[in-house]
């Protein structure tokens, strides 16, 4: 999935001075000196919203833009999410096409800051009125080296989905908050209602919560230390394991996702561990259906650390370093993810708003947006790796492997960790 620092993309990070490599600012275009009101000119925004259920709450703002600002003129590109990534980067070190805003996925800002593809947005119009109004877990995403390399858009985490008719029959008053509770209560459902208590996803994205809740992570960037298979990590995935072994229904892990969607709205699995960009599909089935109300929101559970976490996802918008029209792309940045446009994103797509001002009572009324945000606060950044998303593909090799009963969980995670040493040149194996 993502990609190392190449040769031509390290003569960037040296050099800034051609096209392909950004623009310090030479030209006056800095996003710090000149009034809102006096910027012109032309820009391009890369979108990689859903095209038809978001993108048209997208263009209506862009025209929004357009009327305050109508010195300045926005050309937008609806660009797939699985297409982006390669396609920014093929802009941004060749130079040309690269568009001067772009939504990004959270955890490629590491990647792009790394290479000096995206500009920083300290001081600059982009984060006007400054950062307090961001909640935690998004406004920790843009972080690299200290510094800001992205605005938070919208937003997700996950948490515990639950059939709250099934709980109820099985005589379970609320969702659990633990782990060991979490098995307990699968057990419990299954025996009750005969209904499968749980799913596990077994994506590597989704053992997050298990190695959060042991206070561990992939790997630690200040100590410079590979921690997959530490002594905490061991003991996270060997809770997982037993969550899949002792509680989970039987997992097809050829297309694990879907069935696990579709057993759930159609009530045939009581939990799962998702986010609020499944809540659409889950009440469109026979469970939830006519009956919104019949769907739970809990945060996930918590390890030995007693505090339940949880990855932060969403998308941030970033500025592209070589734009030529910084200043209008600091300030497009700043309107699109002002409250007042996050309220009318929120309101027209049922994602979670970055700002804590922009969760009005309006807003709220969508029970996935109210659901959701309280468990954003168990939200936490991944670690801040340009490598990081590559990190998963060997880890969720092993992590089959050992739900399969193929190999033990510590042998597992050293040869995940092994795997992540070739990707982590400088780091050292701690364990």
């Amino acid at each position: 999935m993502r990609r190392g620092i190449s040769i031509a993309a390290a003569v960037c990070a040296l050099a800034l001075t051609a096209t392909a490599c950004g623009d310090d600012g030479d030209d006056g275009s800095t996003g710090k000196a000149k009034d809102a009101k006096d910027i012109s000119g032309s820009l391009t925004y890369w979108d990689t919203s859903d095209a038809t259920t978001e993108a048209p709450v997208y263009k209506k703002l862009i025209k929004d833009f357009e009327k305050k600002y109508p010195k300045i003129e926005v050309e937008y590109e609806n660009v797939e999410f699985a297409s982006i990534e390669q396609k920014f980067k093929s802009a941004a070190k060749t130079g040309k096409g690269a568009p001067d805003v772009m939504r990004a996925d959270v955890g490629l800002i590491p990647e792009y800051a790394s290479l000096h593809y995206i500009a920083p947005l300290d001081g600059t119009l982009a984060l006007k009125g400054g950062t307090d109004d961001f909640t935690e877990g998004p406004l920790n995403t843009t972080k690299y080296q200290g510094k800001t390399y992205g605005v938070p858009s919208v937003t997700d985490t996950l948490g515990i989905l639950y059939n709250k008719k099934l709980l109820k029959k099985a005589g379970i008053e609320k969702a659990p908050t633990t782990w060991d509770e979490f098995i307990e209560a699968a057990k419990t459902i299954k025996k009750k209602t005969g209904v499968e208590g749980t799913y596990l996803n077994p994506d590597s994205y989704f053992l997050l919560p298990f190695l959060y809740g042991e206070g561990t992570d992939l790997a630690d960037t200040k100590t410079k230390k590979i921690t997959i298979n530490s002594p905490e990590a061991v003991k996270a995935v060997t809770t997982a394991k037993k969550v899949y072994d002792q509680a989970s229904a039987k997992v097809d892990f050829a297309n694990s996702y879907d069935n696990m969607q579709t057993s759930f709205k159609n009530g045939e699995v009581a939990m799962l561990v998702q986010g609020p960009w499944s809540v659409t599909d889950d009440l469109s089935g026979k469970a939830f259906k006519g009956d919104e109300g019949n769907l739970g929101f809990a945060p996930v559970p918590a390890g030995s650390t007693g505090k339940p976490q949880a990855p932060t996802g969403g998308h941030d918008l970033t500025v592209y370093q070589g734009s030529k029209n910084l200043d209008a792309a600091y300030l497009f940045t700043q309107f699109m993810t002002s409250s007042p446009s996050q309220q009318k994103i929120a309101a027209a797509t049922a994602t979670l708003p970055t700002r804590e001002s922009a969760y009005t009572p309006e807003v709220t009324k969508d029970a996935r947006i109210k659901g959701f945000h309280p468990i954003m606060k168990t939200a936490r950044p991944r670690v801040a790796l340009p490598q990081v998303g590559s990190l998963f593909t060997p880890l969720v090799q092993q992590y089959t492997k050992i739900l399969q009963g193929d190999v033990s969980v510590k042998s597992g995670l050293d040869a995940a960790a092994k795997d992540f040493k070739k990707l982590l040149p400088g780091y050292t194996i701690g364990s």
